[in-house]
Formats: C-alpha cells, sequence, structure tokens
C-alpha cells in the first residue's frame, strides 16, 4: 500500500467519536405523544356553587362583559382548547370573543386573541372542580363581585359538558340511517351513499 493510500492514524478515532455523537440522540422539543392533543376543543359551561347562594355559570356577553349567571345560557356556552400543555384559552360560542384577564385581575371578554391576557393554566383539583390561572398574571380567574365592593367571587369551576346552540341541524349532522338487515345490500354499497359530506354541499 503506498504512502498515498494509507489512512492517517488519527482518523479511525476521530470517526469513532463522530459517529458515538450521531447516535447518542437527543429529544425533539415537544415531542412527546401527549402533545398530539394539544389541539383538544372541548365545549363546557363553567359552573361554580362555592361562596354563592345559588349556582353560578361564567357568561360572556356580546359586550365584553364577564358576569355570573344563574343558569346556562347561549351565553355561558365556552370554548376551551389547549394551545400548550396544560394551557387553554376560553372563547364564548354565541359572542364569539375570549375570556382575558387584565393585569389587576379584572376579567374582560376580547374580540381579538392576545396570548399574554388570553391564556390560562388549567389545574385539577382533587374533588373534580378546576382551577384557571392567568398564564402572564398569576392570578387566578374568579367572577365578579356581586356587588361593586363586594368580595371576589368564587376561584374552583366545575366544567360541565356543553352542547351546540340550538338551531335548525345541517343535515350532514344528522346520523345515517340505521342498515336494512333484510336487505341484500344493508350497507347501501351498491346504491347511492345515504350521507353526503359537507364539502359537497351547496
Amino acid at each position: 500500500m503506498g504512502p498515498r493510500e494509507r489512512a492517517p492514524w488519527y482518523l479511525a478515532p476521530l470517526l469513532s467519536l463522530l459517529l458515538a455523537c450521531r447516535a447518542s440522540g437527543h429529544p425533539l422539543p415537544d415531542s412527546s405523544p401527549m402533545l398530539l392533543f394539544g389541539g383538544q376543543v372541548r365545549l363546557r359551561h363553567l359552573y361554580t356553587d362555592v361562596g354563592q347562594e345559588a349556582e353560578a355559570h361564567v357568561e360572556l356577553g356580546s359586550d365584553g362583559t364577564v358576569r355570573a349567571a344563574a343558569r346556562r345560557s347561549p351565553n355561558s356556552l365556552l370554548e376551551l382548547k389547549a394551545v400548550k400543555p396544560g394551557v387553554v384559552r376560553i372563547l364564548a360560542v354565541h359572542s364569539s370573543r375570549f375570556l382575558c384577564m387584565r393585569p389587576n385581575g379584572e376579567l374582560y371578554g376580547a374580540i381579538h386573541y392576545d396570548p399574554s391576557a388570553c391564556n390560562f393554566r388549567e389545574r385539577l383539583l382533587g374533588d373534580g372542580y378546576n382551577v384557571y390561572e392567568s398564564e402572564v398574571h398569576g392570578r387566578t380567574l374568579r367572577l365578579p363581585p356581586k356587588a361593586a365592593l363586594g368580595p371576589p367571587g368564587p376561584s374552583r369551576f366545575l366544567p360541565l359538558p356543553g352542547d351546540q346552540l340550538p338551531g335548525p341541524e345541517p343535515p350532514w349532522a344528522r346520523g345515517p340511517e340505521p342498515p336494512d338487515v333484510g336487505s341484500a345490500d344493508p350497507l347501501s354499497m351498491v346504491g347511492g351513499s345515504q350521507g353526503r359530506s359537507p364539502s359537497f354541499s351547496s
């Protein structure tokens, strides 16, 4: 073997070191499989009975006011969406306003989503209630007091499953017809499909 064909003695250890560094993989940021559910959306009514004579629900009016409502209403139906692990943003479905908090803890409904004001850490308590804390301001979400100088409202909320607003149901929202078990084609595979995708509806 000539001098041009002989590899320098230090290349073998260097190559081994490079391969070892490449083989020791580092985890990717946000690579947890649980983060696949980061965009999870829940329809809920935030209910509380702590410190109130009667039950109360968080309600966002179309004018941006946040108040305690004794009964469920279209304005108390909220969409909770995870924006990052343990952090949600809360949108009132009917008024299309985001629940936000000012630095002094005052709540308001905003038309535009601002992560610095509208992100809340969601913490589950042992009794099934949740506590929501402003991610930026560190203040706990509380219902406004009943009187101007009254004590602050409760801070524990039970997210009750919510339903969509009443109204005409689109044709694709209805479930498919049950199969005709007495037919030669119970799954309607030969004839036309009974259902229709909303993408093709006018």
